[in-house]
């Protein structure tokens, strides 16, 4: 079973930084798109990066050049390291799998069936 565990959440202050960490297992990322996921009370779940099964490397535009995923096969690990925080970084963070087919969109929610729970994130201003 494809099992996903997200840690590392926290309160921080505006331009603080974080690194998020998700356990995978039940997969192999030589198959599988790993991603990271946010989602912010009353707003819709939001594609963060995501780090494809060939090592492609995508951002979001918010978090571009502030943000950097990064996997560690041997471990089975993905971790998300966000720098210089901003509090419209606050929500709940989500790591996600899955095999991505051709024409799927590595930041759209909808790409992806397994979902470990989540891991708060809060940022202070």
């Amino acid at each position: 079973d494809v099992q996903l565990q997200a840690s590392g959440g926290g309160l921080v202050q505006a331009g603080g930084s974080l690194r998020l960490s998700c356990a995978a297992s039940g997969f192999t990322f030589d198959d599988y798109a790993t991603a990271w996921f946010r989602q912010a009370p009353g707003k819709e779940r939001e594609g963060v990066s995501c780090i494809d099964n060939r090592g492609n490397i995508y951002y979001g535009d918010s978090v571009r050049g502030r943000f950097t995923i990064s996997s560690d096969n041997a471990k089975n690990m993905v971790y998300l390291q966000m720098d210089n925080l901003k509090p419209e970084d606050t929500g709940v963070y989500y790591c996600a799998a899955d095999i991505l087919a051709g024409n799927s969109w590595p930041l759209l929610a909808l790409s992806y069936d397994y979902w470990g729970q989540g891991t708060q994130v809060t940022v202070s201003s």
